[in-house]
């Protein structure tokens, strides 16, 4: 696939969502269609830099998508605080990021075997430390530490891709 084909899927999978997230900051949609306009534009510019091993491309968007909103506040608000959700500390956790990373989670753990995707379960969903998980999967405590520091290998790996 070409660099513009992969730079066309991207926008086609992405643009609703960096929109959605966009107007979830700033309630003038003319402003906001630009800006989304602006995201894409940086990014096209930015495509030969991207460097999937960093970050899945979902991920690097949305972090272009957030500094541009930040920018935005920036120019036209010089003498206002940033919202909170958009403080330069906060996490990237607004609902389209968190939707978009949670479905780049989802498919990473489907491609785990079923063992390592109960223990992430048990681990992150449940909040289980891994001496109760051991117990639970009949392990022990050593082969339940290494098999989680491979499931997070993996789904490290996947979400890279």
């Amino acid at each position: 696939m070409t660099a513009t084909a992969e730079f066309e899927a991207l926008y086609t999978e992405y643009r609703s969502k960096v929109l959605a997230y966009i107007r979830s900051h700033i309630s003038d949609s003319a402003d906001a269609e630009d800006l989304c306009a602006d995201v894409f534009e940086k990014a096209l510019r930015r495509w030969d830099d991207y460097d999937p091993a960093r970050a899945a491309p979902g991920t690097w968007l949305f972090s272009i998508t957030r500094n541009a909103v930040i920018d935005h506040y920036r120019r036209a608000r010089p003498t206002e605080e940033l919202p909170e959700a958009l403080s330069d500390d906060a996490l990237p956790e607004d609902g389209v990021m968190q939707e978009a990373l949670l479905e780049e989670l989802a498919a990473a753990l489907e491609k785990l075997p079923d063992e390592l995707t109960d223990l992430i379960v048990l681990r992150y969903y449940d909040g289980l430390p891994l001496t109760e998980i051991a117990e639970r999967m009949d392990m022990s405590y050593g082969m339940v530490k290494i098999r989680h520091n491979k499931a997070l290998s993996l789904l490290r790996a996947a979400m890279m891709k």
